[in-house]
This record gives structure tokens, sequence and C-alpha cells, in this order.
């Protein structure tokens, strides 16, 4: 893979200022539509879920709702499964993953526990394919008090009321090519550092919280996936983008201290997936499915494990 010795917005060494971001915001064109490939998906869920309008990102001349999906029937003696997607814009699988979970097995808990999806949390990155918002901020490092970016903060408002019900979030993410070809020199030239190159890895991982890692809970998150599309291996240092592998497909991080959506609540039970639609071993639609897969393993290794009262762990 060929890497550019200097992002072609900015001065090196020198973080960007608001010409810069401007410039690098003047470069973004809208790629796919928000309304014709997530919103049209969601009209046909009204029928069997309940959705909601969470919020609304205002950007210039654009504007976009934000829509969370919730089970009907809502009970509040049960906990609740969060499930979030598109944190990360141009990460596809995660959106349309969390959409195919509604539509093919959402129903299966029903009584069971409750269910609530925000299937796009960053709505103008999806549309440009992007893993930032316009003012060149990662949602996904955004997640604390007072936020800068809009689409941190309204997702956490959303989940505020139900922190402490939640008994398992899993934040569905990709790893793609461009990460290393455009995202990541994208983020040295604006914090004004230099460009280390990495490697992307081959396959579907997870990244679990260093403060609550549950191992065991990674491992039926990554064995149900195996029955989908492969796994990744470490790099021959160990590693997967350079994090210490501590079990198959698993590494941790620390998701508060980060900012990271899979910190925002008290969840024992919460992880991040990392797909890799780049794969020649992988379809788009293995990508969708190896998501609905890990929701799948998520809410069932957390319903088989504690109580199902308010989210709370059984002694």
């Amino acid at each position: 893979m060929t890497i550019q010795a200097f992002y072609p917005i900015g001065t090196p060494g020198r973080p960007w200022g608001d010409a810069e971001v401007a410039a690098w915001r003047a470069r973004q064109a809208v790629r796919r539509s928000y309304a014709a490939d997530v919103l049209s998906a969601i009209e046909t869920l009204r029928a069997r879920f309940d959705v909601s309008e969470y919020g609304r990102l205002d950007y210039a001349s654009d504007s976009y709702p934000l829509f969370a999906i919730r089970s009907r029937g809502w009970r509040d003696e049960l906990p609740v499964a969060l499930v979030t997607g598109g944190v990360h814009g141009y990460e596809t699988s995660g959106v349309h993953g969390a959409l195919q979970f509604v539509d093919r097995h959402a129903a299966d808990y029903a009584g069971r526990i409750n269910l609530l999806v925000a299937p796009c949390v960053s709505p103008w990155g999806y549309e440009r394919i992007h893993r930032w918002n316009p003012d060149a901020l990662d949602p996904n490092r955004s997640f604390r008090a007072d936020s800068p970016a809009q689409e941190s903060a309204a997702l956490m408002r959303l989940v505020a009321p139900l922190r402490d019900r939640v008994r398992v979030h899993i934040d569905l993410h990709e790893t793609t090519d461009s990460d290393e070809s455009e995202f990541r020199p994208a983020l040295a030239a604006r914090d004004g550092k230099p460009f280390e190159p990495g490697t992307i890895p081959d396959g579907f991982y997870l990244c679990a919280d260093s403060a609550d890692p549950q191992p065991a809970f990674q491992q039926a998150v990554i064995a149900a996936v195996a029955r989908v599309t492969h796994i990744a291996p470490a790099d021959p240092d160990g590693t997967i983008i350079g994090s210490p592998v501590v079990a198959p497909g698993v590494i941790e991080y620390a998701c508060r201290q980060l900012g990271l959506c899979a910190g925002i609540t008290d969840a024992p039970y919460r992880t991040t997936t990392e797909v890799y639609p780049d794969s020649p071993r992988a379809t788009p639609e293995q990508c969708n499915a190896a998501q609905a897969a890990a929701i799948r393993a998520a809410i069932d290794f957390a319903l088989a494990h504690g109580a199902l009262e308010g989210g709370t762990e059984s002694a």
C-alpha cells in the first residue's frame, strides 16, 4: 500500500486551525444517501417496533434526524440491551448489521430483554463515507461530559435515563484499508504529529473494555462470529492494531478514558466489534451477518448470566 509522505492539508508538525478544518471539510462530498439507505429501512420497521427521533444534527445546510428503535411492549422490570452502529459513519456494516438484526432477529427477544438500537449515530459521516463529523472530530473519541461532538452528545442523552439498567452494550464497527490510507494520515496531520504506518488485520476482532474485560463473554461472541466469517490473527508481534491480543480475536481498550461509545453505560457485558470489509474472504452480506451474529451472541450470553432484574448482576 502506498502512503503519502504528507497529508495534503496543513503544515507538517503544526496542528490544524479553523482554516485547515474548513479546507478539509470542503473536500468531503456526499457519496450515498442516509435517507435512501437508512431512514427508508427504519421506516419499514415501524409496524413492529417503536421508533423515535432522539435528536437532530444541524450542520450548515445539512440537517439529519437521529432515530432509535425500541422493543414494542417495553417492560420496565426487564434489563436493556443497547446496540449502536454507525458511530463512525463510514463503517457500513455497523449500520446495516444493526438494521438486519432488528428486522430478522429482534422479535426473538420479546418479553426477555428490552432492546434499544441506534443504527446510525453519525449520518453526516455515513453520507460522506468518513470517520469524522464536519468539525473534523471523531465521535468515538468524544463520549464524555460536555462532548464537542453533536453525535456523541445526542446518544448520551438518549441513553442517560437507562444507563444503570443496560445489561449488554455492543457497539458495531469496522477496520478498513482506508484507516491506513486516509484516516490515520488525516489524524496525524490534524494533530500536527508524524504519521507512523501500521497494519490492517484481516478478519473480525473485538475490543473489550480493559476496566472490565469479561473474557468469557468476549469469547462467546468470537465463537458465534467465527461461524460467519474469519477471525483476525495476531500480527507477528502478538498485537492487533498495535494492542496486545489477550485471547483469540480480542484486544482491550480503556473505553471511558478514550471517550469510546462502549464506555457510556455500566453494562456488565460490553464490547466493540471490528469487521474487515476489504478482505477478499468476506462479502458485504457476510459483514452484515457477522454484526448481527455478534449482537445475538452478546445478548444470549447476557441473558444466560445473571438475574433479569433491572440489569443487575446476580450473586
